[in-house]
């Protein structure tokens, strides 16, 4: 049985680019490998909140000195964080918000990416611990950043590529619908996408 972790972000639903991108992935793991549970997290509905100095200092507080509101502000993150550890699979719709990714994405890596927990340092070195996860993110964006002109401005992959493989997850896949907002390439970015992921 293979366990999926949904990543909703996007503030549009439905008409969301993103969303039905990785709709479109959820769809084909589950009939790719039947059985498959999927268990979704909207930022949207259910948000987590930007960090703050009690999120921070609850992550470096022994548990037996934490405080009432240390162990409350904590179960964002070990919320979070047992989520992922319970995930085999993890599947991120992920629409460009100038030129970036949506905040409340932002607060939930905030929330995961924690020293002890999901990295660790070994003589120095930066080591991931969370293991043996396959992500997948669906990017949808109003133009188009994989190439040419604007892929200068492309902070989205690189920086989710980066922030994941810190914590353990190297083995990520990217969709892109892209141009959902250019005259010439809007009508074609879904089916682009769709047209790549079954390949």
């Amino acid at each position: 049985m293979t366990k999926i972790l949904n990543i909703v972000t996007s503030i549009k639903g439905d008409a969301s680019f993103s969303n039905k991108l990785a709709n479109a992935v959820l769809e084909k793991i589950a009939t790719d490998y039947p059985g498959t549970v999927i268990h979704t997290h909207d930022l949207n509905t259910s948000p987590i909140p930007h960090l703050e100095e009690l999120h921070f200092s609850a992550f470096s507080t022994p548990e037996d000195l934490q405080t009432t509101e240390q162990k409350e502000a904590l179960k964002y993150s070990e919320n979070g964080i047992r989520e992922l550890m319970e995930a085999d699979v993890i599947v991120i719709g992920v629409p460009v918000y100038n030129f970036s990714i949506p905040s409340t994405l932002k607060a939930w890596i905030d929330h995961i990416v924690r020293a002890g927990v999901t990295f660790t340092f070994i003589d120095g070195i930066p080591q991931g611990l969370v293991k043996g996860k396959k992500v997948y993110l669906s990017i949808a964006s109003g133009a188009i950043f994989s190439e040419g002109t604007m892929k200068d401005y492309d902070f989205v992959e690189p920086y989710l590529r980066t922030i994941l493989g810190f914590i353990g997850m190297t083995d990520i896949t990217v969709f892109r619908a892209e141009g959902t907002m250019m005259p010439e390439f809007k009508d074609n970015a879904l089916p682009k996408a769709f047209e790549a992921l079954s390949a």
